[in-house]
């Protein structure tokens, strides 16, 4: 007993500290070179790939998420996204863009497990840069730097276009819709998950509601969360817009990753202690806005969507 009272006041300790540290600065949203910066950072500390490993999205949890290791429920999700989506119904070969490849773990997945020809783009140059390092001379796979509000690519180049929680970093999610379904084939396949605000409701959001939500912009240099039902607008009222569009919510299927994500740095301390004590106080400054997402995805102020569409 005296073990565990020992491990509960550190843990409370810390995240009175990470909490301080938390509230001094924050990374608001100020253009898109705010997001690149915050993703620089993560990536070349490598904090974020020695806790989670090369998926830094959520996991997918059927069941007692206890028997689920993080790190492969972050695979387990690819595969229920690949098959929910009809991804996988593309034949071998298929070209797949993947909008906000961080430093890559989706995209070896998308080449390696289902032979899809597969190039990733990013605004951040440290994660084109690690996940060229990450990826083998044999994986289809390429990286490249590029702004998903203007694709580098003519219309229709792809068979499939794929994008993970990349959609809270948009200024525009008219235009993130846009070029996602401009860029995609007729008759291809579109795959999206995104953290979601809730849609209108009878009565405003109390005050720790609205605290929680501006945390929850600021911490992680997000200019807005769009609602399920907006973005299934956005895709709907896009001009390359041609066939239905389907969405699911996830919420409860992908709710144990926020404290899994915790539990990854008791489970890997020596790790994250080898990192220097920079990368230690950055993971405690992280643990109170996880937190608060973990709060606002149970409680109702947050949701995860799953979207789908054909070209």
């Amino acid at each position: 007993m005296q073990v565990w009272t020992f491990i509960v006041l550190i843990v409370i300790i810390l995240l009175i500290l990470g909490f301080f540290i938390w509230i001094n600065k924050d990374r608001k949203y100020t253009s898109s070179r705010t997001v690149a910066s915050a993703y620089d950072a993560w990536t070349n500390d490598r904090l974020l790939e020695e806790l989670w490993g090369d998926h830094v999205h959520l996991g997918y949890y059927k069941g007692s998420f206890r028997k689920t290791d993080f790190r492969t429920a972050k695979v387990d999700f690819v595969h229920e996204l690949v098959r929910w989506s009809g991804l996988d119904q593309l034949p071998i070969g298929s070209r797949v863009l993947d909008v906000g490849c961080g430093i890559g773990g989706s995209s070896r997945i998308l080449a390696k497990e289902y032979g899809f020809d597969v190039i990733g783009i990013t605004i951040s140059n440290a994660q084109v840069k690690r996940a060229r390092d990450l990826t083998p001379n044999n994986c289809s796979c390429r990286f490249e730097v590029m702004d998903a509000l203007n694709l580098q690519f003519d219309d229709g180049s792809f068979d499939g276009v794929w994008s993970v929680e990349a959609g809270p970093h948009m200024p525009d999610k008219q235009l993130y819709a846009d070029e996602m379904l401009r860029v995609l084939r007729p008759g291809g396949f579109l795959a999206v998950a995104d953290w979601n605000k809730r849609g209108p409701v009878s009565k405003p959001n109390s005050y720790w509601e609205n605290f929680v939500m501006r945390q929850l912009l600021n911490q992680w240099a997000h200019p807005d969360f769009s609602s399920i039902n907006g973005f299934r607008s956005n895709l709907v009222n896009s001009p390359f817009y041609c066939g239905s569009v389907d969405t699911e919510d996830w919420t409860n299927l992908t709710l144990p990753s926020w404290i899994d994500s915790i539990v990854e740095g008791f489970r890997r301390p020596v790790a994250v202690l080898l990192l220097g004590p920079g990368a230690v106080f950055k993971g405690l400054r992280e643990i109170p806005t996880i937190l608060l997402m973990r709060w606002a995805f149970a409680n109702g102020l947050m949701e995860f969507g799953v979207f789908r569409s054909r070209g």
